[in-house]
């Protein structure tokens, strides 16, 4: 029989947190019973500046196993999913949301990104093939996680970042997904406040100089259900049972 993890935000965000701007780090998303919000402005994520795949804003992000700081856990609250010890195979899964909002794009797409480690490595997959479409009334959108490269973009990492993050085969991550799963906007448009000395993509966008911020996505998303089905229901296992709390 498959296994289904479902949160309905009744109770509080059940482990999800958001990633602020301005260099916040972790934090609260929205709640109210039965919806969790989030609100821009959003931080660049420059981890995956080209040579990886570019940009990416965080939205709604879940950690799929502990142990958990403190700080984690006063920020995503009670870790449900973790505490169900819910499987890490992700493979033929598939990831129902019903969500809301108003969000001006600017040439991004609202994408589920799953990320894995083997070793000192974590590489994250992000579904490009299947964007979710945000529009102000609630809508149910089912994601089918397949193993169709052409499905998928790789992250990779930008140029000082190859220590840390990296490329994994597809179906390795898929396997063990065992850092965390995201709803991300990607890609973005980064473009500098400025003449710059050097190329934008070997300093840190929005820290080490300012961009337009017109050229980024900004609005909110609300999400009141997540259900993901596994039909691989064996027992959760993961090769990297270490915390996974500082993955950003």
């Amino acid at each position: 029989m498959p296994r289904i993890y479902q949160e309905t935000f009744d109770r509080g965000t059940g482990g999800w947190w958001g990633f602020a701007g301005n260099h916040l780090g972790l934090q609260p998303l929205g709640w109210r019973r039965g919806s969790v919000t989030s609100r821009s402005p959003w931080w660049i994520d420059y981890n995956h500046a080209p040579p990886g795949a570019g940009y990416l804003h965080m939205l709604c992000c879940l950690n799929v196993r502990g142990p958990f700081s403190d700080h984690h856990r006063e920020v995503a609250g009670e870790n449900a999913f973790a505490a169900g010890a819910y499987p890490l195979d992700f493979r033929e899964a598939q990831v129902r949301l019903r969500l809301r909002g108003e969000v001006r794009l600017r040439g991004a797409q609202l994408v589920l990104l799953l990320q894995g480690r083997r070793g000192k490595t974590i590489s994250g997959w992000l579904l490009t093939g299947q964007p979710l479409s945000v529009t102000r009334q609630w809508s149910e959108q089912t994601l089918a996680v397949t193993s169709q490269p052409d499905q998928w973009t790789c992250l990779g990492a930008r140029h000082d970042r190859g220590d840390y993050y990296g490329h994994l085969p597809l179906e390795t991550v898929l396997r063990d997904v065992n850092v965390n799963l995201m709803l991300v906007l990607f890609p973005l448009t980064v473009a500098p406040m400025g003449k710059l000395r050097e190329s934008p993509h070997r300093l840190r966008a929005g820290r080490d100089y300012p961009v337009w911020t017109s050229d980024l996505p900004e609005g909110y998303v609300e999400l009141d259900t997540v259900r993901i089905t596994f039909p691989r229901a064996r027992a959760a296992t993961s090769t990297a049972s270490r915390s996974v709390d500082h993955a950003r």
